[in-house]
Parts: structure tokens; sequence; C-alpha cells
């Protein structure tokens, strides 16, 4: 009578830790947890694809800060799930991919599916391993848990063997301290590393030592309650305090004339932030601007070092939030009669991140059955608006970078530092399930070239009464490597880029969902309104010009 599986034991380690919503893609190997799953209040949210899981659970992550679980079966279903796993990790989101796998006793022997899963997944993770035993489960769950919320947080894999998971243990068999099993190619334990007070309030003293500093933050601080510590730091010091999370870096439409503004910095404190391809390898800084730097890695600590040479002043170790924190702390107490120093310096930044260029709201003659981008993206801030909870969400592509460059909203999810592009669709599903179905709006912008990824998800969404509103900039190609080709090599050597003119709003309605079809400006909102009403995941298929992605500049 006090025995139970080993598929028991995970269920309730993820029960203690408050997992609630699970998203799986169903198979041989994980058929024991599912069947464990079913009485345990956990919602098993069944999809399409193995990828599409793990970006429904990356979006869960960033919206509600705790580890998003994804689910698949072994062999070719952990292949497709892991390529998801890049995105994750590039936009350092607290995932755990919990894959089925061949059973332990028949490692070597030709089994079923039989696949080194922890190595395939081991670049695109923090930890990848595989469970030793029923007995280990409690232990590697925890660990694995543990791992993806502490240092940079970022996604975790853990494989498990059919036979630990339905092997019979009691209580006084579990493992529920160090884990024995095996893959890891981390430390067994990650502690949370935190900022001292000293070091705190030297690196204030630095910043406001500047004529114009600056704090940079990395993309795990971009999540609602991120950017709320970052506003709360910046109010504090009295120093603009930006997080960037795009794959475009300095040139994020979001961050609007930013880049121009950056290199008029003389010091940067480094939170969190890589100083990688997003910041040039540091060129994106003057030649005598110089740098203080705070990270919870030390490979990203030496990268420091080498791009930036003497002029990073100071390098230490601790966790993004954690440091964010103990700053906010620090520049509340001792530097409340210095925060209005740089006052011109954060408007001028302010006014960098607001700034449009003018002539994209000037009118011009509309084009026959077609939309800008702009005016595709522009009207529906008035959507975003409505509610203090809003979320939008936007796909790679350019079509993504001009919804980003428009429009804002309390709640952003992107496809990150990654650059993939796809998974703007599953993103959508995994903020609906996390926030419920509070009646918040969740907007998703995405070309119909990603689209396509993952339109079958339709089918989850209308399933598990996951509404949401996909817009689709439909321009019929592949238009970010349509303006590669043409900038490159010129008009009369385009080739590969071409797409079908897809009804996509029908798609959604064979699936079960709602769907909106514009080809003139003014239809545009009062069809969102009405995919909105509908109660429904629904598309909103737009026709639109094949516009370059913007570059916003000053002038």
């Amino acid at each position: 009578m006090n025995k139970h599986r080993g598929a028991d034991a995970l269920v309730h380690t993820l029960q203690r830790a408050g997992i609630d919503t699970i998203y799986a893609l169903s198979g041989n190997h994980i058929m024991p947890l599912f069947d464990a799953l079913f009485e345990s209040g956990i919602r098993l949210i069944h999809t399409r694809h193995e990828a599409a899981c793990v970006h429904m659970a990356d979006a869960h992550a960033r919206l509600t800060g705790k580890p998003g679980v994804a689910l698949v079966t072994g062999g070719p279903g952990h292949a497709n799930a892991v390529g998801a796993l890049y995105t994750a990790q590039m936009s350092e989101s607290p995932v755990l991919l919990l894959s089925g796998h061949a059973p332990n006793d028949q490692i070597g022997m030709g089994s079923f599916q039989e696949m080194r899963q922890a190595e395939m997944a081991a670049p695109v993770t923090k930890l990848s391993f595989t469970a030793a035993s029923a007995a280990s489960l409690a232990a590697d769950v925890t660990r694995a848990l543990h791992t993806a919320k502490t240092g940079r947080p970022g996604p975790v894999h853990l494989s498990l063997p059919t036979d630990a998971l339905e092997t019979l243990i009691d209580a006084t068999q579990q493992t529920l301290g160090a884990s024995a099993s095996t893959g890891s190619q981390a430390p067994a334990a990650a502690h949370t590393k935190t900022l001292g007070a000293a070091d705190a309030v030297r690196s204030l003293a630095w910043l406001a030592a500047g004529a114009k500093p600056l704090v940079l933050a990395g993309p795990c601080m971009l999540t609602p309650s991120g950017r709320a510590r970052l506003l709360a730091l910046e109010d504090a010091c009295g120093i603009p305090v930006i997080g960037m999370e795009s794959p475009r870096g300095v040139n994020d439409p979001a961050l609007g004339a930013f880049a121009q503004m950056l290199v008029e910095a003389d010091r940067v404190l480094l939170v969190g932030k890589k100083v990688d391809f997003t910041l040039k390898f540091s060129k994106a800084f003057s030649a005598s601007c110089v740098c203080m730097q705070i990270d919870a890695e030390e490979v990203e600590r030496e990268r420091a070092r080498r791009a930036l040479g003497t002029r990073l002043t100071a390098s230490m170790e601790a966790e993004a939030a954690a440091a964010i924190a103990a700053l906010t702390d620090q520049a509340l107490s001792v530097l409340t009669a210095a925060t209005g120093t740089h006052r011109d310096w954060r408007e001028k930044i302010t006014t960098a991140l607001q700034h449009r260029p003018a002539a994209w709201i000037s009118a011009r003659a509309p084009l026959p059955e077609r939309l800008r981008p702009v005016e595709a993206c522009r009207p529906l801030q008035a959507v975003l608006d409505s509610d203090a909870d809003a979320v939008l969400i936007s796909d790679g592509g350019e079509f993504g970078q001009w919804a980003q460059a428009c429009l804002s909203a309390p709640q952003r999810i992107i496809n990150g530092p990654a650059g993939a592009i796809g998974p703007g669709l599953p993103f959508a599903i995994g903020a609906r399930a996390a926030l419920g179905m509070r009646d918040v709006p969740v907007l998703a912008f995405m070309g119909d070239g990603t689209f396509g990824f993952h339109v079958a998800e339709f089918d989850t969404a209308v399933r598990h009464n996951l509404p949401f509103v996909a817009i689709v900039g439909n321009d019929a190609r592949w238009n970010a490597e349509y303006q590669i080709q043409l900038k490159a090599y010129g008009k009369a050597r385009l080739h590969g880029c071409e797409l079908l003119p897809v009804r996509y709003d029908q798609v959604a309605v064979a699936f079960g969902g709602h769907g909106e079809f514009v080809t003139e400006a003014a239809q545009l909102l009062p069809a969102v309104e009405r995919a909105m009403a509908s109660g429904k995941p629904a598309c909103v298929n737009v026709m639109i010009e094949g516009a370059p992605a913007p570059l916003v500049t000053h002038g």
C-alpha cells in the first residue's frame, strides 16, 4: 500500500514545486506519466508538435517567472523538441523539458527509439541528464527545477527511462538529496549568488560619477516582474536602465533611436547583459566608454574581459535579479540626494526610446488591397491599452519587427536573441494558459512564413479553450530573405522566397477558430474586435506590403 511508481514520485515532486501546467505531446515512453497525472490536479495541455510544447512552456515561464514544463516522448519526439530549447536558452527562460527515454536496462541493446538524448540537448541547455532509477526521480526533478531558475535562468533537460517511471518504490527508497543520475554537463547544485551591499554602493557611486551613465540588463529581466524591477532601479538612482532582448541588439525597433544614445554613454553597468553580437562585441560603445559588469557566469565575465579589455574596470559575480534588487535598495538609501543629477540625460534617453519617424504615419495614398505594415500594427495599440495585463507577442521576421516598433504592452514576449521564427503561435497559447481565463487581450503578430510553422496548434487552442488573436501580415513571401537578396544581389536574382497568398483566416476556421480577412486599413480594428468578441482562437489575415524591417534613427 505504501509503494508507488517512479512516475508518481515525479508528479508529486512537481506538485510540491507548485507546477500547475504541463505542455505535452503523448508517446509510448511517457504513458506512465500521463497516467500519474490523471488525478493530480496538474493541467495537461496536449499539443500537435513537440517544439510547440517547449515554446508554450517558454511563454508560460516568461509571464509567470516560474519554470515552464514541457513533456514529450523519446527518440524523434525528443529530437523535435530540442530545437525550441535554443529560443528559451537565448531568452534566459527557465524551462524544464522532460523526455521519455528507452529503458535503462536496455541501453546499448538497440532498444526502440534509443538515442543519446542528454548529449543531443546539452548544447542548448544549462543541464542535460538522464534519470538513473525510480528512486532518483524526486531528486532529479528538484535539481532540474532549481538549476533552471538559478544563476542565469535557462532550460534544463531530463530524460526519463520507462523502467524508472514504471518501477514501484516506497518512500524510504526515494533519493531526496543529491541526484545520482548521469549525463550532466553542469554542477550538481546551483546556488543563488547575491550582490553584497558594499559592491552595490561601489557600483552606484561609480555610475553616478559619470556624465552619461547607463545600466544595461539582459533578457531574464524582461519579464513583467523584471521590467518593474528595472523601472524601480531607474527611479531610485535617476540613471537610465535599459533591458535588451532583441536579436537586433541595439537596433531593436522597440528601443527607438537608442543606438545613437548608447554611443554617447561614458559609463555602462552591465547587469546580466552579455557582451555579444547584440552589443556589436562592444563596438556599440564609444572607444572612451568604460564598463562594470555583474554576471552569474564566469564564461560571460571572461567574454566581457576579452571584448572590453582595460575598459572593463570591475567584474562581479551575482545573479541579475538579485543584483538589481541590491542596487535598488542601496540607491534608495545612499543616492537620494543625487537622483536628479542626470535628469537631462535620462530625458534624452526617454526621448530616443520613444522616437519613431514621422514618415511612418504621414498620409499617403492607400495601396490597392494591401496595408503598409505600420497600418497593420499602430491602430491596435488601442486594444493593448485597454487592459493593464494585455499581452503583446511578436514572432521574428520583418512584420514582427514592425509590430515591435509600433506597439507596446504591459506584458511582451518576442522571439528573443535566438532570432528564431515560428514560436509566435505557441507563445500565444502558453500566454493564455498562464493567464487563465481572465479576459485579457493576447495579440500575436507574425508573418505568413512564421505562421506556417505551427498552424496546427489552432487545434490545441480550440480543444483547450485558449483564445487569442493572431494578426498575420501576409505579403506572400519570406520577406526577410527577399530583402537580403534584393539588397545584396539585385532584383534579377530574387528566388526561393515566394509563398502563396493563402487565406489563413479560413485555415483557422477549419480548425474551429475564428477568421477575419483584411485588405483595407479601415477594416483592421473592427476585424480584431470581432475576433476578440468571438471568444475563440482567431486569425486576422492582413494583406500587407512586403516592406523591409524598420531601422529607427533621429533625423
